[in-house]
């Protein structure tokens, strides 16, 4: 999966799973989420879910980091490592 699509699929999650009133190629890559979207911490926990079942990644205690979680750019970049190493 390219790193363009993996983007496309996490804006297509993070408005399907936050009902967020956006469509998703209206949510830019660099977006602060929290700002922007007003993303909290149930919200996070709902991305995190989103991200093990829509991506098939499972994420490790390590992996829980604010600045990731911020943008789109951040969980992309976590997904395609977490993807690049087979976990």
């Amino acid at each position: 999966m390219s790193p363009d699509e993996i983007k496309r699929q996490i804006k297509r999650m993070l408005v399907e799973r936050l009902f967020l009133d956006v469509a998703p190629e209206e949510v830019a890559d660099d977006a602060d989420l929290m700002a922007t979207y007003g993303v909290d911490s149930v919200q996070l926990f709902e991305i995190v879910v989103g991200l093990e079942d829509d991506m098939g990644i499972s994420l490790e205690e390590d992996d829980f980091d604010l600045q990731t979680f911020s943008t789109v750019e951040g969980i992309a970049g976590l997904v395609t490592r977490k993807k690049g190493n087979g976990v």
